[in-house]
């Protein structure tokens, strides 16, 4: 990929991973276009979004798509929702599915030279019976998939699509991501939780990843010739306990001291289901979070170490700098912080 005749679409340009894209871009001297939709917080983008052309569009509205992707070279598909409200499902599989499959056809039409697509580790589909999860894995269905995890295989689906009708993909399927953002939503929100009291460590584990490991390795795919692969991004497995006791040190925070056992998950789901039912007040935990915090899978990083030049940032080193951010954060109102490059 030459910079000087490459122009890179972002989608979800105002987002956590796709702003940190974004400014990794800039910072490498590429030009860059970006999707937002009206009314979007430009926060977390503000020191690139001079250097951007924005559009306003919506992932869904395939007509309002097509101005966008004139003259684009490579498209950066980070646009997602992630939640785990029943009431969320239609909406987020319509973002997350029919939204990939309009930028899959776009990018078909427009004959764009590679699709770099932002999945998850969730895409590969979890069961009890297959804890341990690498590349070569096929989605499994089972009860323990949550109903984002179906709407990123699908949406995958579609990327898959594209590439068997001739559009160089890559796909990359990140741990949970961690670094500083919003702090109210995300993982940004461990540590406000923490901030504020949290007294609950759940005994489940999983993999975690710094999000600029995450737009380093997309930059790294734009530029190299790999097409038709997928890379789990996971610098390390770990028990929700241990980051949790982590984050709470690099606040200065008193660490979560109640253990949650599979048993008291499902009690909490239930009464934070109750008292929306009652209240209106937003769930602290639904069904789907409740299992995904007691369950333990583990994620192969080795197909992506085999990338020239890259390595992964430890996690500790992610916790201590975005955990300094937060505290800085916790002075001005809690504004969104972003970590340097």
């Amino acid at each position: 990929m030459k910079k000087d005749n490459a122009l890179i679409l972002v989608t979800g340009g105002t987002g956590f991973i796709g702003s940190y894209l974004i400014r990794l871009l800039v910072k490498n001297g590429y030009r860059v276009r970006a999707l937002r939709r009206a009314g979007s917080p430009m926060d977390l983008v503000q020191e690139a979004a001079a250097q951007v052309e924005w559009v306003e569009a919506d992932v869904t509205d395939i007509v309002g798509l097509e101005d966008a992707f004139a003259g684009v070279t490579h498209v950066c598909h980070c646009a997602a929702m992630v939640s785990f409200h029943p009431r969320d499902v239609q909406r987020m599989m319509n973002i997350n599915v029919e939204g990939t499959a309009n930028i899959v056809n776009l990018c078909l039409h427009f004959g764009v030279q590679k699709l770099v697509h932002v999945s998850s580790i969730a895409a590969f589909g979890r069961s009890k019976a297959r804890p341990n999860l690498d590349e070569n894995c096929k989605w499994i269905q089972s009860k323990g998939n949550s109903q984002y995890a179906i709407s990123k295989y699908q949406s995958e689906q579609e990327v898959w699509r594209g590439d068997a009708e001739g559009l160089p993909v890559a796909i990359v399927n990140p741990s949970v991501v961690l670094g500083s953002g919003y702090w109210n939503i995300g993982s940004g929100r461990i540590f406000k939780q923490l901030h504020d009291g949290l007294k609950f460590w759940s005994i489940g584990n999983t993999g975690f990843v710094d999000v600029r490991d995450v737009v380093q390795y997309m930059l790294l795919l734009l530029e190299s010739n790999v097409k038709g692969e997928r890379y789990i991004l996971n610098a390390q497995n770990m028990p929700f306990r241990d980051l949790f006791f982590m984050a709470a040190d690099a606040i200065g925070a008193k660490r979560p001291f109640i253990k949650v056992t599979p048993l008291l998950a499902q009690v909490a789901w239930r009464v934070e289901w109750l008292k929306e039912k009652i209240t209106g007040a937003e769930p602290v935990v639904t069904r789907e979070s409740a299992t995904a915090s007691v369950s333990s899978y583990y994620y192969d990083n080795a197909k992506s170490l085999t990338m020239p030049g890259f390595s992964y940032r430890p996690i500790e080193q992610t916790v201590r700098e975005t955990g300094t951010q937060f505290l800085e954060a916790v002075k001005d109102g809690f504004r969104a912080r972003v970590l340097p490059l």
